[in-house]
């Protein structure tokens, strides 16, 4: 199956990408299959996600997914933004994203899981 209009909208013009100075919190999630990396930068405010961005060195579907992902979090609160999970992400493509792409490339919820980690240790010390 080919990629939809939404993978490829994401994939050739993708949102919220870059690094982020003075992030709350980093995380980084890679996949063993195909070599895939993420990292997801967060800022937050009174438990709110006020900014996310990332930089992905992957596939088509790793860089579009990444993208989709950080748009579905932006204003959730920290706890609402931890359920959205890889299927959501595929899902919010209306089938573009090839199912056998989900699991190897779909995983910048692994790296927010990461980050919010990092937000969480940050804010002990």
């Amino acid at each position: 199956m080919p990629y939809g209009p939404k993978v490829i909208e994401h994939f050739t013009r993708p949102k919220n990408v870059g690094e982020m100075k003075g992030a709350d919190g980093v995380g980084k999630a890679s996949n063993d299959t195909d070599g895939d990396v993420v990292v997801i930068y967060i800022k937050v405010e009174g438990d709110r996600i006020v900014d996310v961005s990332f930089q992905t060195f992957g596939c088509a579907a790793a860089i579009a997914s990444s993208s989709m992902f950080t748009e579905m979090i932006k204003g959730k609160t920290v706890e609402e933004a931890l359920k959205v999970s890889k299927q959501m992400v595929a899902d919010a493509f209306d089938e573009g994203m090839p199912s056998n792409k989900v699991e190897c490339s779909v995983i910048a919820p692994d790296a927010f899981k990461e980050a919010v980690a990092d937000y969480l240790q940050k804010r002990i010390h």
